[in-house]
């Protein structure tokens, strides 16, 4: 009479190696999860703004300059000469998919720990070639009406920034180029206009949606960790029955 073969020993590998893709799955999905509370907040706070008034800017300033988070935040500024004041391009692609330019200036400020603040103008398309007059003996002031907003973190992938071209939102760096002093570490993204009698310069306000996918990112770690259980217990199954 022969021996029935002998079954197939546990996979402690091959169990590991799940445990730990498991782990890594569900923890992507967790931290998606705890990325849309935060998109969430940001979409609210962005809602509220719709409608909410500006505050002057100086004190803002003076509170970010305390540990204050301003982002997202409306206000208001008379910028001395930032009509015709010198600016750096900061090539992107426009509201439209357009490619372009985004002109940035720097607006004095009565902060008590900074002197400037760096203006995001607005949008100019590729196919206009010209560009608003500066003239750095202008102390005219321009008031105006923008957001409050950190510059992004660049990207992997982002194009390095260059003498002469930029394609990075880097305060430190952009503002030495401008010579400003003291820079916020905010940009103002103007909502009205700073070169009324250039048309071409588009203000750039928020976005009118801004996207969040992240409870669809989530279940799609879910399910890729509900499937890779599912290939697990199948070949478990199936070793046990060798």
């Amino acid at each position: 009479m022969t021996e029935a073969p002998p079954r197939g020993r546990f996979p402690v590998g091959l169990t590991l190696a799940t445990a730990i893709a498991m782990a890594i799955l569900i923890g992507l999905g967790v931290w998606q999860l705890q990325r849309l509370k935060w998109k969430e907040a940001i979409l609210a706070h962005v809602a509220a703004l719709q409608t909410s008034q500006a505050v002057a800017v100086d004190p803002v300033l003076d509170a970010v300059g305390e540990g204050r988070d301003a982002d997202f935040t409306r206000v208001s500024a008379a910028c001395a000469g930032l009509a015709h004041a010198p600016f750096l391009e900061l090539y992107t692609i426009g509201p439209n998919g357009q490619a372009g330019a985004r002109l940035i200036s720097a607006c004095p400020v009565n902060g008590a720990r900074y002197r400037t603040l760096l203006v995001d103008r607005g949008f100019v398309p590729d196919d206009v070639a010209e560009r608003p007059k500066v003239a750095p003996v202008d102390s005219s002031p321009t008031q105006v009406t923008g957001i409050l907003r950190k510059p992004d973190r660049p990207s992997l992938f982002a194009v390095k920034n260059r003498p002469g071209r930029w394609f990075v939102r880097d305060i430190p760096a952009m503002a030495a180029a401008l010579r400003a002093p003291a820079p916020a570490p905010l940009f103002l993204f103007a909502e009205t206009a700073t070169s009324p009698e250039f048309k071409a310069l588009t203000p750039a306000p928020l976005p009118a949606e801004i996207p969040n996918r992240h409870f669809e990112y989530a279940l799609t770690w879910f399910g890729l960790a509900a499937a890779l259980a599912c290939v697990y217990a199948a070949a478990l199954f199936r070793r046990v029955r060798t």
